[in-house]
């Protein structure tokens, strides 16, 4: 059975003086913190949200 991929996402850049949505967006991750990292499922949705605010996020595959 193959190891289903998984991705780490880390907080890099301070949610200060950002917009609502990109607030939301970083919540939804499941982010609060700076440098605070979770581990989601690789799929499109996720990447999707990802895509939207990568320049707040350090992405790695697990």
């Amino acid at each position: 059975m193959a190891k289903e991929k998984q991705l780490k996402i880390t907080l890099v850049k301070s949610m200060i003086c950002r917009n609502k949505e990109q607030r939301k967006i970083v919540e939804a991750l499941g982010l609060r913190k700076l440098h605070q990292s979770v581990i989601l499922k690789d799929c499109p949705a996720v990447r999707g949200t990802i895509q939207k605010i990568g320049f707040m996020l350090d992405v790695e595959e697990i």
